[in-house]
């Protein structure tokens, strides 16, 4: 599923491609993805321009220059793809939207949505989720404040939009890894220190995923050599079996509230 580094790469490449380029081309392949009817969402987008695009913990929000809005969650299995009809992806497409002479192709939206809102609207269909470890209004003492009082596992806190907005599975475990935190680790035990340590993870990792593109594999558009950059960085998410990158331990892969977790049971602990 994409997370937080992969909606803000996402959202770079979007708006270095697509703000100012007018509708030309509305294609609904599967109206459950909307939130109105096909032929209402074709004819209020047809000769509109992107002016901004915004986002919002996993959230995309396309700033159309009526001022209503484009509100976007892949949620799993959903990516995107920009590019020209003779190289669009080999993939089923649920919504397509033709800016200028390209075609954003929004791929996977099974579970996925793209509404066509009011700023109203939006902002209370967002107003639920929780501050984001890197806005610049997060600081290591606010997170501090912001655990008190919590309780549960590390993992199903780091992962719950509500408390905080746009960490996943992926992060979550390269965050307690980092952290040398298990993912098992129960939030009401951790000292002050190990929070601290957490908080410090947290802006690491997904500053660096952020600076390599995400973990998402699938490129967004032709000769895109960014997407992706981070899947080989990845030290324990999806590496059941390996050989730690930090001590003579091997990944392990359990199940936690309903999540699949990876973590090295020789260098994380409950501290």
């Amino acid at each position: 599923m994409p997370e937080l580094p992969e909606m803000e790469n996402y959202r770079r490449l979007l708006s270095e491609y697509i703000i100012n380029q007018p509708i030309t081309q509305v294609v609904v392949n599967r109206e459950k993805s909307l939130n109105v009817p096909a032929d209402q969402f074709t004819q209020e987008l047809l000769g509109l321009r992107a002016i901004f695009v915004e986002r919002r913990g996993k959230h995309l929000i396309f700033h159309m220059n009526n001022g209503r809005r484009l509100l976007l969650h892949l949620m799993l299995g959903g990516l995107l793809y920009y590019g020209s009809d003779e190289d669009r992806p080999d993939r089923s497409t649920q919504v397509e939207i033709t800016f200028g002479q390209h075609t954003l192709f929004f791929i996977g939206l099974r579970l996925g949505y793209l509404h066509l809102l009011t700023a109203k609207e939006v902002e209370e269909a967002l107003k639920p989720l929780g501050p984001e470890l890197i806005d610049r209004r997060m600081s290591k003492e606010r997170f501090i404040e912001l655990l008190k009082g919590r309780r549960g596992a590390l993992k199903s806190l780091l992962v719950n939009q509500h408390v905080i907005a746009g960490i996943g599975n992926c992060y979550a475990d390269e965050i307690a890894f980092e952290a040398g935190l298990l993912p098992s680790a129960k939030i009401q035990e951790l000292s002050a220190e190990a929070v601290g340590r957490l908080y410090d993870a947290a802006v690491k990792v997904l500053t660096e995923a952020l600076e390599h593109g995400g973990y998402m594999e699938a490129p967004f558009m032709e000769g895109d050599a960014v997407t992706g950059g981070y899947d080989e960085m990845c030290n324990v998410y999806d590496r059941e079996g390996e050989s730690c990158v930090r001590c003579s331990g091997v990944v392990n892969k359990v199940e936690l509230t309903g999540r699949k977790a990876f973590f090295c049971p020789s260098c994380q602990h409950e501290q």
